[in-house]
């Protein structure tokens, strides 16, 4: 979430249609999250320096 609130405060466009009440990037993150629609992936590298890509969403579903 640190990661997407800097770049909404860095000017990024925001993903989801915005509360009324007054939010700051965190919550907006948080929001975003939610409601699955953060076109973020996780990069893990192995120890043989292969990489795995993890979208957020895998993550998100339980």
């Amino acid at each position: 979430m640190g990661a997407r609130a800097l770049q909404i405060a860095m000017g990024a466009p925001i993903l989801i249609q915005v509360p009324v009440t007054r939010v700051g990037p965190i919550d907006i993150s948080i929001l975003e999250l939610e409601s699955g629609i953060l076109p973020m992936t996780i990069r893990r590298t192995l120890p043989n320096g292969a990489y795995q890509d993890i979208p957020l969403k895998w993550l998100t579903q339980a």
